[in-house]
């Protein structure tokens, strides 16, 4: 049985940096475990007036995060934050799936979690605002969050050229990301 990774792309934008460097990840995974891709383009704004009935589009987001044995998360930088549409994500999928039990378990409840990024510096407090969002979401955040730059011709080419030392991080960050799972 085959150990389901769901990457989680920060960025919308079709081929983003992030994008790019969830596909190298996705090339040391291979063979070893089934990646996927999240598509969350179609949740709305949070809101509480949403919640009940459960919208389409939460409801499968929270179905594929459920089927998930890990999650990878690929994070652009905004304003040396977490981007919204993340942030968004997160918390559509860490509210309780019984809204009777606003402390019980949701979708995102102990999973396996780690998180990579693409930008031009900022990655420090990128990475320091998702270790404590993830923690207080009750997920499990494992391994050395990995960080690579944009190289300069990147902008004009649309190529993100993936230095090896951050390639090697990938390489660990997956190693143990699957171990957790195991």
């Amino acid at each position: 049985m085959s150990k389901k990774i769901l990457f989680i792309v920060g960025s919308l934008r079709k081929e983003s940096f992030n994008h790019q460097l969830a596909k190298e990840a996705e090339a040391l995974l291979s063979g070893k475990a089934e990646v996927s891709y999240l598509d969350f383009s179609e949740v709305p704004v949070f809101n509480q007036d949403l919640e009940s009935p459960v919208l389409p589009a939460v409801a499968k987001v929270r179905e594929e995060i459920q089927a998930a044995d890990a999650i990878w998360i690929f994070s652009p930088i905004y304003n040396f934050a977490v981007p919204g549409a993340v942030k968004n994500l997160l918390d559509w999928v860490s509210r309780a799936l019984d809204l009777s039990d606003p402390t019980g378990p949701s979708a995102i409840n102990q999973k396996v979690v780690t998180v990579s990024s693409v930008g031009n510096g900022g990655h420090e407090p990128l990475f320091a605002e998702y270790s404590k969002m993830l923690s207080f979401i009750r997920t499990t955040v494992v391994g050395d969050f990995t960080a690579s730059k944009v190289n300069p011709e990147a902008w004009q080419t649309g190529k993100l050229e993936v230095a090896e030392d951050v390639k090697e991080n990938l390489k660990k960050q997956a190693d143990v990301l699957l171990e957790a799972i195991n």
